[in-house]
């Protein structure tokens, strides 16, 4: 299976430190599904102020790194001609469910799952583990739109 590193999510998405939320994209089937991977470290951006004393990951964070691994799965998928000057934007969140705290030192792992596309829109599914503890999961829409 197809794997993307940092710098090749980098040519996809326009996010960049501190809000490339994914090291990498792997196990990836073309416009279906795939595993992202996020480094969750202690010196990540929010851990200071969220919170002091016992850092967690903020769940809106999460919802954030599925945005970006759909997003990044979907360029890639996508024909370049296709996805030229696009954007993925979120459109929707349903059912997020934040089961267990993410703490950083740990490896978040994202596997996500295209359920449907009309068009530009396209709703996709997820679930987080941390050492194959389910963390969180959710339900998203997206749409690509024309880049400015």
């Amino acid at each position: 299976m197809e794997s993307l590193s940092k710098d090749q999510i980098k040519e996809l998405l326009p996010h960049r430190e501190p809000m490339l939320l994914i090291d990498e994209l792997h196990d990836i089937k073309k416009l279906k599904s795939a595993t992202a991977v996020l480094h969750v470290r202690k010196d990540s951006f929010f851990v200071q102020g969220h919170f002091p004393g016992q850092p967690v990951m903020p769940g809106v964070l999460i919802v954030e790194s599925f945005g970006q691994a759909a997003a990044a799965l979907t360029a890639h998928g996508l024909d370049k001609s296709t996805y030229e000057n696009k954007l993925v934007f979120l459109m929707s969140v349903e059912k997020a469910r934040f089961r267990n705290p993410v703490i950083p030192d740990c490896k978040l792992e994202l596997k996500i799952e295209a359920i449907r596309s009309h068009g530009r829109v396209w709703k996709y599914q997820g679930e987080a583990f941390v050492e194959g503890k389910k963390m969180a999961d959710a339900q998203w829409s997206a749409t690509i739109v024309d880049r400015k």
